[in-house]
């Protein structure tokens, strides 16, 4: 849940101020003439800091990630258990044919996430509350969810399909910011600060509404990770007992940008922004049937 809330936010956040900067230094004008907007011109645009956008957050990730969670990376092992956990990473890791994740653990409930932008330089951390309430069978069922999303490159194919919505934000959002500031604020020639406040405002907005299209595409994902670790165990059995423990407890709140890394996520009226699919939706798919 943790990594794709954070990544959004991030990502919005990173537009807002690249469209800042760029309206600063005038790169955007070559988009405008005096009949209008250049489609083709704005198109092209839209694409290089739409992707630009996409890449700056994934790139930030595992920083933020560590940042806003308070996750301590595991550099030397202080206790049995840190030394099991770390050495379980390291065997799904070679099981999944990536390279060693950086290994942390950060105070919370029971939750866990994976994020980073390359699989052999990746950060798989879980929560103090997840490693208290859990056997250890169904930790490292976990484990390998998380790492899972990694060789199965989650964060990269959410960053492309972040970069295709992104590009649709930016476009749109100059498209409406041109009607506005023609019909509303009657600026004949180029663009007058209404523009400007209407396409910051619009890609806020529309950043978010598009947000639900990358959850929903996380949503899917998250069966391929539920089925990585049935794989690395040999059995869907301790993944299936894992999130049954996690249907009995309260999932730990996840920053925006990686939210879709997580292990769980809270339904609600929010559902079409929610990263995870429902728990007994997911248990069904391990075995084999429909929920």
């Amino acid at each position: 849940m943790k990594r794709i809330l954070l990544f959004l936010v991030t990502n919005i956040a990173v537009l807002v101020v690249l469209s800042i900067v760029l309206r600063l230094f005038g790169l955007d004008r070559a988009m405008h003439s005096q009949t209008g907007l250049d489609y083709g011109a704005l198109l092209a645009f839209s694409a290089v800091v739409g992707f630009t956008g996409a890449i700056i957050s994934l790139l930030m990730s595992k920083s933020m990630a560590k940042w806003s969670t308070g996750a301590k990376v595991i550099e030397q092992p202080q206790n049995q258990a840190e030394a099991w956990l770390v050495e379980t990473v390291r065997r799904l890791a070679t099981s999944a044919g990536i390279g060693m994740p950086e290994v942390a653990i950060y105070e919370g409930e029971p939750n866990a996430f994976a994020t980073g932008a390359f699989k052999n330089s990746a950060l798989v951390a879980v929560s103090t509350g997840l490693l208290q309430s859990m056997n250890k069978e169904e930790v490292e069922a976990v484990l390998g969810h998380e790492v899972a999303h990694v060789a199965n490159g989650d964060m990269v194919t959410l960053t492309l399909i972040q970069g295709v919505v992104n590009t649709f934000v930016v476009f749109l959002s100059r498209v409406v910011g041109t009607i506005v500031d023609r019909a509303v604020f009657k600026t004949e020639r180029g663009t007058g600060p209404g523009y400007f406040i209407t396409v910051i405002v619009c890609q806020i907005v529309f950043g978010i509404l598009a947000s639900m299209i990358v959850a929903w595409f996380s949503r899917q994902r998250e069966f391929r990770a539920d089925a990585g670790s049935a794989k690395y165990l040999g059995s869907p059995s301790p993944m299936v007992n894992a999130l049954k423990r996690l249907g009995g407890l309260e999932p730990g709140a996840l920053p925006q940008s990686i939210q879709a890394s997580g292990i769980t996520d809270k339904p609600g009226w929010m559902a079409l922004f929610s990263s995870h699919p429902p728990i007994e939706v997911r248990i069904a798919a391990l075995q084999g049937r429909t929920a």
